[in-house]
């Protein structure tokens, strides 16, 4: 496989509801898509899933534009993929290029899911992928009050969601959790702090260990390993981390150090496929809990998620929900929907191309620009 061309697109579109979080509040989803077509005629499709500001990591949609359209899609010039093996070596190939991992991903999928289209391979074959469905949970943000909360939670267990996760931060932590578990009893139930505490709060937190919580995601600061790691020790409930682990590498250390017992997976997060499977081994062979992480990615992010969670060493729950969580429409058609109450099929696509609907990509593109490897200067 050659690429021939790539489309970068921003792309902007109302969420159906605004999702909030310890550290800001989320109305409109704003992405850069990419999209390749190989020399054969195949095309591909990768989402960029940083946010347009600076909030869960340092990239934005504005960095990410800048990095691919300058830096990455060069590194293609005299590119081409003969077998998976060669997808599996563009973390190489990029390396010369610190950090931006969420750039590097969505260049990185859409070149996978382009090799999967051209060569009728569905795509979580390619990846290694052995389930036909996948659990689903689903993340509920910040409410104005805990009866809003109970009442959003009472509608999605109804629809069958798996587990529960809920965001906290300090004042809207120990109570709610409390309430909840009064409300709707011994829930697979989950609190996702997006570094929101300090080790100055470990007495907070420790009165989460009477609720059974299946685990507390990223408590402490998003850069951190260590200070975890003391945490971990005076918690009985678990710590997962997510903003912490950008590689396999990463994983591996936190593991070896006693910071965690669970991690959430974000490709996005950690620069693509390839060293998403490379994080999945390394979990299932120090037998740590993961799962996937979700960034209110279209159905384009979803289906890429629900492939790469039909791994085997995915033995939680993720966050991939359906579209209409979070979208009164998709780029997708049809859109992401349950197979059954709380569990999500996967499907031998051979690519998300054939699932796009041009014209609502057309609708929500603000910018777009045909870029070719041998002429980006």
């Amino acid at each position: 496989m050659q690429v021939r061309k790539l489309t970068l697109r921003k792309l902007s579109a109302m969420m159906r509801e605004p999702f909030e979080t310890s550290f800001g509040r989320e109305e409109l989803k704003e992405l850069v898509l990419v999209e390749v077509e190989t020399a054969a005629g195949a095309v591909g499709f990768g989402e960029c899933v940083a946010m347009t500001g600076p909030f869960y990591s340092s990239e934005t949609t504005e960095t990410a534009w800048h990095i691919l359209r300058s830096y990455l899609v060069p590194l293609l010039r005299d590119w081409e993929a003969l077998t998976p093996a060669d997808l599996r070596q563009l973390p190489e190939r990029f390396k010369s290029i610190r950090g931006h991992q969420m750039a590097k991903a969505a260049l990185e999928m859409a070149l996978w899911d382009a090799f999967a289209a051209e060569t009728r391979t569905p795509l979580h074959r390619l990846l290694g992928g052995t389930r036909s469905e996948i659990p689903v949970g689903i993340s509920v943000g910040i409410q104005a009050d805990i009866p809003a909360l109970l009442r959003k939670i009472e509608g999605y267990l109804a629809q069958g969601f798996q587990r529960v996760k809920v965001k906290i931060k300090p004042g809207w932590d120990v109570d709610v959790i409390a309430a909840i578990r009064s409300e709707f009893g011994d829930i697979p139930l989950m609190a996702d702090a997006n570094s929101a505490y300090s080790l100055g709060d470990i007495d907070r937190l420790r009165r989460l260990d009477e609720h059974r919580l299946m685990m507390i995601e990223q408590p402490l600061a998003y850069d951190d390993v260590i200070d975890h790691v003391q945490l971990q020790q005076q918690l009985q409930t678990p710590i997962c981390l997510d903003e912490s682990i950008h590689s396999a590498a990463d994983a591996r250390k936190a593991i070896e150090l006693g910071a965690c017992r669970i991690i959430n997976l974000k490709v996005g997060r950690v620069g693509g496929f390839a060293e998403s499977l490379k994080l999945h081994d390394v979990c299932r062979d120090n037998g740590i809990g993961l799962w996937c992480g979700g960034m209110l990615e279209t159905g384009i992010g979803r289906l890429h998620n629900i492939a790469l969670t039909a791994l085997p060493g995915f033995n939680l729950p993720g966050d991939t929900a359906p579209s209409a969580r979070y979208f009164e429409e998709d780029l997708i058609d049809p859109a992401v929907s349950f197979s059954r109450p709380g569990f999500l099929a996967v499907e031998d696509l051979c690519g998300v191309a054939e699932r796009v609907r041009r014209d609502r990509m057309e609708r929500w593109t603000r910018v777009s620009e045909v870029v070719k490897p041998t002429e980006v200067k």
